[in-house]
């Protein structure tokens, strides 16, 4: 286990500092094109990508995921996945130059009709991705993530900002993903050489593992996603692009906060699978170490929502406000059962995850649909707190069948980190009601968000230690991040005395 946890913690740096570069670049694009482009533009693309995403995860094979999960994949079962990989790809392209014109006339909006061409172009760039990439996945070697994420996020936010600035239209966001995918695919062939043959036959050895991923992805893609089309249809694209702004933004610090470890959890639970009481355990202490950090984060981001969009992001973007505020903390508190994603891949429970993702499809369809309907956008929020919150619980209760862990158990293990996010709310709610958010300046903006910020930081990390030495310092989240803080001041003073 320790070489499996050292391989983890070095493919958790390494992501980390990939994650970091990311946002980094990230932060300064949302600046610029945010000030640039208008929520209507935001609006147009979400709408394009939107029905992008759908129809690619509707067809998605999970090939990766195959490759990883398979013991000891041969050159054949490389050259397979790229040839199913290829022909989707030029079959999605086909489909989505066939549906542009439609779609177009369905929305009433004809610039729809190119940006979904420029989109069909970006499906067939990532179709000839180079497979044998996962192997260093698989050997929990991650250098290669840093390299492709941080490239192609450099040469989209570049290529975006370039067009934003010259040509102050919605195509500089196509043209950056676009550029973006094209660098990823070119990094991932020099990263590791790979000469495709056309193969098939494996095909079935990877659908056998895979099928059950892509029905699930395709059920939880059009999930979730749905939203955006029927808001782009009833609200308007200003609503929607601040709706979508709103709740990417909103996933952002959860997601980035937990992804150094999600990312590594996958194959190294694929390795101790066959050992239940190994994996029970292992689990519990990824999940509350996930939870310990992402609750502060997102509840936290929530928080700050009204001044840092004001500051950072201009008057325009004030409707995206509500959106950030609801769906980061639900993002936040989901991470009770978002593990049992990998936990479900690596023990071979793909048919259960499917199960699950159809569960949710049929309890949030018509709640989401019918909030909207009748309540606009306001409902469309509440709607996503419910169901968001709902699928913790199923997911929590399919953690319980894949590992013995009672949904009691599992909370208890976060109890601390809970105890301490109430704390943190509630200090930050009470001092940002002392700041005036009519018309404030840059630095009022700005005083109130490091002040806030930092009251956060400060209750919740006091309140979790002060709650870990009260319980007499058990075993938890707050140890593993000692431990690891330990090793990083230990490394650095060695470095330091040669």
């Amino acid at each position: 286990m320790s070489s499996v946890a050292g391989r983890m913690m070095r493919g958790s740096a390494w992501i980390t500092g990939a994650r970091v570069a990311i946002n980094l670049i990230g932060f300064v694009s949302t600046l610029v094109l945010a000030r640039i482009l208008t929520p209507a533009d935001f609006g147009l693309v979400a709408l394009g990508t939107t029905i992008l995403v759908i129809i690619t995860a509707v067809t998605d094979m999970s090939l990766a995921q195959a490759l990883v999960h398979h013991q000891s994949p041969e050159d054949d079962h490389f050259h397979t996945a790229w040839t199913l990989n290829a022909c989707r790809g030029l079959a999605l392209a086909a489909l989505m130059g066939a549906a542009g014109h439609p779609l177009a006339s369905l929305y009433n909006e004809p610039r729809l009709e190119w940006l979904i061409y420029a989109l069909a172009f970006s499906v067939m760039i990532g179709g000839v991705t180079n497979p044998r990439i996962v192997l260093l996945s698989k050997q929990l070697v991650f250098w290669q993530d840093f390299l492709m994420s941080v490239s192609e996020r450099l040469v989209a936010v570049i290529v975006s900002i370039g067009v934003a600035l010259y040509f102050r239209s919605y195509w500089a966001l196509v043209a950056g993903a676009v550029a973006g995918q094209f660098a990823a695919m070119l990094i991932s062939y020099a990263i590791l050489p790979f000469r495709p043959r056309i193969v098939w036959n494996r095909a079935r050895e990877l659908w056998s593992f895979s099928i059950w991923l892509t029905l699930g992805q395709a059920m939880n893609t059009v999930n979730w996603r749905f939203d955006q089309l029927l808001i782009g249809h009833y609200l308007g694209r200003s609503v929607l692009g601040a709706y979508a702004v709103g709740d990417n933004l909103a996933q952002i610090p959860t997601r980035e906060a937990i992804a150094p470890l999600t990312h590594t959890l996958f194959p190294a639970f694929s390795r101790i699978a066959e050992d239940k009481p190994r994996l029970a355990m292992g689990y519990q202490r990824a999940q509350a170490l996930v939870t310990a950090i992402a609750l502060p984060v997102g509840v936290g981001f929530g928080l700050l929502a009204e001044p840092l969009v004001l500051a950072m992001m201009g008057e325009k973007w004030r409707a995206a406000i509500p959106i950030i505020q609801a769906l980061s903390a639900v993002f936040a508190f989901q991470t009770l059962g978002s593990l049992v994603q990998p936990l479900g891949m690596a023990t071979g429970a793909t048919r259960n995850l499917f199960q699950r993702d159809l569960l949710m499809f049929v309890l949030r369809l018509p709640i989401i649909i019918g909030a909207m309907l009748i309540w606009g956008l306001t409902g469309l929020i509440y709607a996503r707190v419910v169901t968001g919150l709902t699928a913790a619980v199923v997911n929590m209760t399919l953690v319980r069948r894949l590992t013995g862990l009672t949904l009691t158990v599992q909370l208890l293990a976060n109890l601390r980190s809970l105890s301490a996010v109430s704390v943190m709310a509630a200090g930050v709610i009470a001092i940002g009601e002392q700041f005036n958010h009519h018309k404030p300046g840059l630095m009022a903006l700005l005083t109130e968000l490091g002040l806030r910020a930092t009251l956060g930081a400060v209750l919740y990390v006091g309140t979790t230690l002060l709650l870990w030495q009260v319980a007499g310092r058990p075993t938890g989240p707050e140890r593993e991040v000692v431990t690891l803080l330990s090793r990083v001041v230990l490394k650095a003073r060695r470095v330091a005395t040669g």
